[in-house]
């Protein structure tokens, strides 16, 4: 079948497929108002937040939070995402109030992520670097995923980061190949298999994950496809989920897999050899990050 006529029929299933209902479920709300407090004390920025994540009621009221540094304005304008961009800010303290945050939070393991600053030379890698020696000095046992943007194949900043010994590092794909210059149009998808390449060949013993989200247009052979490059460069964690335009303005979706389809994906992760995956409509980056690591761990 020719792409063009995969790509209708993917809209075509789109009518069938109903958009997944998010639901706040049975989570302790006053679980979940305490860390939303800490959080708002803090002053720090949360991708939970500031990305509009479906799942930050069950996190917070689980005690966890995904912590974004270098302030809350990115330098690319990616179609799909809701963190605003243009010039960024200055930023002052953020590893230790993020040390001090996760002390007050009690947390074992720390998600970090960032905007993409296109402004600074190490594209803040000293910054990530800073943060997990920070919180070494709380508790030299808390593990730590740090989600970081290309750096524009820095290898030096890449390093750098690197050095800091981070359980997970973690880049994402977002898109497959063929999407990646229209909703991507900063960066490249070979660039991002460089960086997970680089990583496994700077530190073999730290983990690397990836993340890529669906319904854009792409076909399922193209997601397995994506999968298999991740794969081929020794990615050790997934995640896929389903995207969620979060305004008319941004990309439109496509398409709202099945989870009998996110199922496929996430048995196929396993027989090319990932060791862990999480594939579902809600899942996200970071979502149980900790809980990959620990399937990992026990295998």
């Amino acid at each position: 079948m020719a792409p063009e006529n995969k790509i209708m029929n993917a809209k075509m299933e789109n009518s069938k497929l109903s958009k997944p209902k998010i639901s706040l479920g049975d989570f302790n709300r006053e679980a979940y108002v305490k860390v939303r407090d800490i959080l708002v004390k803090s002053g720090l920025n949360t991708v939970c937040v500031e990305a509009n994540c479906p799942n930050r009621y069950e996190c917070f009221a689980s005690g966890t939070a995904t912590f974004m540094i270098l302030g809350d304005t990115c330098t690319r304008n990616c179609r799909y995402c809701n963190i605003k961009s243009g010039i960024p800010y200055s930023v002052k303290d953020e590893p230790k109030k993020i040390a001090k945050t996760v002390k007050e939070m009690g947390l074992k393991f720390v998600v970090l992520t960032s905007v993409t600053r296109d402004d600074l030379p190490d594209g803040g890698a000293s910054v990530f670097a800073e943060c997990v020696e920070e919180i070494r000095k709380i508790d030299s046992l808390i593990g730590t995923e740090l989600l970081i943007p290309d750096l524009q194949g820095n290898w030096d900043a890449l390093k750098v980061i690197l050095d800091s010994k981070p359980t997970v590092l973690n880049h994402n794909i977002e898109v497959v190949k063929r999407l990646f210059p229209k909703l991507r149009p900063i960066g490249g998808y070979d660039l991002a298999l460089s960086v997970l390449k680089k990583s496994k060949e700077l530190s073999p013993d730290i983990f690397t994950k990836s993340g890529l989200m669906v319904g854009f247009g792409e076909t399922m052979e193209e997601i397995k496809k994506t999968l298999d490059d991740l794969r081929s460069v020794d990615v050790d964690f997934l995640t896929v989920g389903q995207y969620l335009a979060p305004s008319d303005k941004h990309a439109k979706v496509m398409k709202y897999y099945s989870n009998e389809e996110f199922k496929e994906m996430e048995d196929y992760a396993y027989s090319i050899g990932f060791k862990g995956a999480k594939c579902g409509a809600l899942v996200r980056s970071s979502y149980k990050a900790h809980e990959l690591v620990k399937t990992a761990s026990n295998k």
